[in-house]
């Protein structure tokens, strides 16, 4: 046998053990306290137990782009008085499992009706959320205070979560007479790309804020018992367009459905808003508001922030308000609402019919 023969049989002999080299990341990883977390995520299969995450710690994943996340038991948050957040996770092109399973925020512990504007400090957000790719099927029970931040870096599909704080409805012996629970925003997004999707929020606070972002769709959604679906607060320097608020139900909120600017706010547009199909029972105090004078409520308004393109479209919104409420409430500062707007699609029944201030521009509705 020639050296030269015997060479190549040995190369060729080493061949299947580089073709089986395994690529980095392809193991799982398993989480049954914070101590497993390092290591869990270097692989990009994550499996999630039920354990209980220390006071005063976030349950923080950092994952490798592809990772899947599978939560395999309920996550409880043991209790201090500290900025948060609770739960964080980012990554990219992420797959999250939640199979219905619970992050438990303890927030009877905390609530004192006051949320972030007193009392004792609330973790906030509770849960932030900085992926792309699907996060589905997660239930948050009982957040201290806001529940959801959301800044994905690319396209990200959040679907059938449920957000219960219905708990904090109730008064305790902290709030006064009041819903202990308070600020439990369900999703604050400042951000684009976004598709929140068939999901719950029963909370005591805005179901949905959009403070900035563009091509954002929220459809098919129940917000129970807060304050409505809201654009904004809009403050400066920001622009939102491109948003969806679609085939939403919303009962028994403060409003149904709200554009709220900074009275203050100056070079900021809000453009290309569509409601379509929302359905609104048993709304305490505005089917519809666009103010521009937060946060005073229908004081008088800025110039700051430029609104264009709101329109009531495609299939019908139908609106219901308690019989002390007002229907429909527009107050625009002089020249920052322009352009037509198309609110043929719109119903709104019950209550007092309120009023279209510093604005002439809508169509296909009238008081």
């Amino acid at each position: 046998m020639s050296a030269f023969f015997r060479f190549t049989t040995a190369l060729l002999a080493l061949v299947p053990y580089v073709v089986a080299a395994p690529a980095a990341g392809a193991c799982t990883g398993t989480i049954s306290s914070l101590d497993d977390v390092s290591a869990a995520v270097k692989c990009t299969t994550v499996n999630i137990n039920a354990f209980t995450v220390p006071a005063g710690k976030t349950f923080n994943l950092d994952l490798l782009d592809g990772t899947t996340v599978n939560l395999q038991g309920d996550v409880k948050f043991a209790v201090k008085n500290w900025a948060g957040p609770l739960f964080q996770v980012s990554g990219k092109s992420i797959t999250f499992n939640g199979n219905g399973h619970t992050f438990d925020g303890n927030g009877a512990s905390y609530w004192d009706g006051k949320g972030g504007n007193g009392g004792v400090q609330k973790p906030a957000p509770m849960m932030k959320i900085k992926i792309s790719g699907t996060y589905s099927n997660v239930k948050v029970l009982n957040s201290p205070a806001r529940v959801y931040s959301v800044s994905n870096p690319a396209k990200l599909t959040m679907s059938k979560l449920t957000i219960d704080n219905s708990a904090g409805d109730k008064p305790n012996s902290q709030s006064g007479g009041k819903a202990a629970g308070h600020n439990t925003d369900g999703f604050d997004c400042s951000t684009k790309d976004l598709t929140i999707e068939n999901s719950t929020i029963h909370n005591q606070d805005d179901c949905l804020a959009i403070n900035k972002g563009s091509n954002i769709v929220f459809q098919g959604n129940t917000c129970i018992g807060g304050h409505g679906i809201s654009i904004g607060s809009i403050d400066s320097d920001v622009t939102v367009s491109g948003i969806q608020i679609k085939n939403n139900i919303i009962q028994d909120n403060d409003n149904g459905l709200r554009i709220k600017t900074k009275k203050s706010a100056s070079g900021s547009t809000v453009s290309g808003i569509t409601f379509s199909g929302n359905t609104a029972t048993g709304i305490r105090k505005y089917g519809v508001i666009i103010d521009q004078s937060y946060p005073s409520t229908l004081g008088t308004p800025g110039t700051g922030v430029k609104i264009s393109g709101v329109n009531f479209a495609g299939s019908t919104n139908s609106i219901s308000v308690a019989s002390g409420a007002k229907r429909v409430e527009v107050n625009c500062g002089s020249g920052a609402c322009t352009g037509t707007w198309d609110w043929s699609a719109l119903k709104v029944s019950g209550g007092s019919a309120g009023d279209i201030k510093g604005f002439s521009g809508i169509k296909g509705f009238s008081l």
